[in-house]
């Protein structure tokens, strides 16, 4: 015998559809032998039901029911329908009457019946993910509870409920799901306490953790820094309802640091209310090091520049002077052993100013190097130009 726990189970079952067919004939129903303890029952009409008090509100019960409702003999074999099956399977209540629950419910066999009828014995309900055909051979989703009433000689009843709209909607979510897991760009969720409820794998690998699940339950505020940066863009958001951007940077659980450029929105629940944060992050990483690169060379182009017009303007003052200290020098009276001294050295100053001012001329990479012999002294002022 059932016990309490048996009849309060449900079973769920779903059923493939079949391949597209023509609309149903009528006369499908299942005649069971004259011998059998169900024996074949008729439809009921609907002028006989009016006739009677208690049939009338029996009926007026069946129609004000949400879901199309069918109940049909343990053969399933149509007894009974609804205004609401009418309207979803658009056949008639009478046209209704002369089909088997095959006929609407597609991938609906014997097999399938008997199953029912065996599981209902100990079960008060079963849920059937299934396609329902209509008159004219069209099919739409529906999810389909069925119970077995006791009282007579049996019958079960299919309630049937429309969920294209629903179907829909989880397609939509999950192609969105499958989008926001496979972006680029780090997505990320918080409540209103700054906790993280959601981080899709590209948010986890800007924040070296391997596991996007890790960062839930981490704190925003944390996370981030930059004067009083977070409640700032908590302010902006959540109170004067507008969205947020900037650049900060974020503390990696590694101890490292990561520069990323956010934006962030109000998450809202169905009834419009504010629940949270939404984040979008970019990696400003290599744009970071790009826009480095690029100051590091208009750095090197500047000074490039200036170390060729300087040699430029030393160039002619020099050759100016060697040229002169030559006509000296062959002026000069050998007598006099200091001047000509003096000469020569000079000369060979500006030999050295000249070649000194050739490799200025010649570099092509400005790089710097410790005038003192000290590599981890780093002022300006004890730092030579390294040719």
């Amino acid at each position: 015998m059932a016990t309490p726990a048996d009849m309060s189970r449900t079973m769920r079952i779903d059923l493939i559809p079949d391949a597209p067919r023509v609309p149903v004939k009528q006369g499908r129903r299942v005649v069971v032998n004259s011998s059998s303890t169900t024996g074949e029952i008729a439809a009921v009409a609907e002028d006989s039901a009016s006739s009677q008090a208690g049939m009338s509100r029996y009926h007026e019960l069946l129609d004000s029911i949400y879901d199309a409702a069918v109940i049909t003999d343990l053969n399933g074999n149509v007894r009974e329908t609804n205004a609401r099956a009418v309207q979803f399977l658009q056949w008639s209540k009478q046209d209704l009457a002369k089909l088997c629950i095959s006929d609407i419910i597609s991938g609906t066999d014997e097999t399938l019946m008997a199953s029912l009828c065996q599981n209902l014995e100990n079960k008060r309900f079963m849920l059937i993910q299934a396609h329902c055909v209509r008159k004219d051979g069209t099919y739409f989703s529906s999810e389909i509870a069925v119970n077995r009433l006791r009282s007579g000689e049996g019958s079960l009843c299919f309630f049937i409920r429309d969920i294209t709209v629903r179907r829909q909607a989880e397609e939509m979510l999950r192609t969105e799901h499958n989008a926001i897991q496979n972006a680029a760009n780090g997505i990320a969720i918080a409540n209103l306490q700054g906790l993280l409820e959601y981080s899709n794998p590209a948010f986890a690998a800007m924040m070296d953790v391997a596991n996007p699940e890790d960062l839930v339950g981490a704190s925003i505020f944390d996370m981030f820094d930059g004067n009083n940066m977070v409640e700032d863009m908590f302010r902006v958001v959540l109170q004067e309802d507008r969205r947020w951007h900037g650049e900060v940077s974020a503390e990696m659980p590694s101890g490292g640091t990561i520069d990323l450029e956010i934006l962030a929105t109000a998450n809202r629940n169905s009834d419009g209310e504010q629940v949270g944060l939404v984040f979008s992050f970019s990696d400003l990483s290599d744009r970071k090091r790009a826009e480095s690169a690029l100051r590091e060379a208009e750095r090197q182009r500047v000074m490039l520049e200036s170390l060729g017009a300087a040699c430029h303007h030393l160039g002619q003052p020099a050759t100016v002077l060697m040229a002169n200290l030559g006509m000296i020098r062959m002026k000069v009276n050998n007598d006099n052993p200091l001047v000509s001294e003096m000469i020569d050295s000079s000369l060979e100053a500006i030999r050295r100013l000249g070649d000194t001012l050739h490799k200025l001329n010649c570099v092509n990479e400005y790089r710097t190097t410790s005038y003192m012999g000290d590599e981890n002294d780093t002022s300006p002022r004890s730092r030579i130009l390294d040719i």
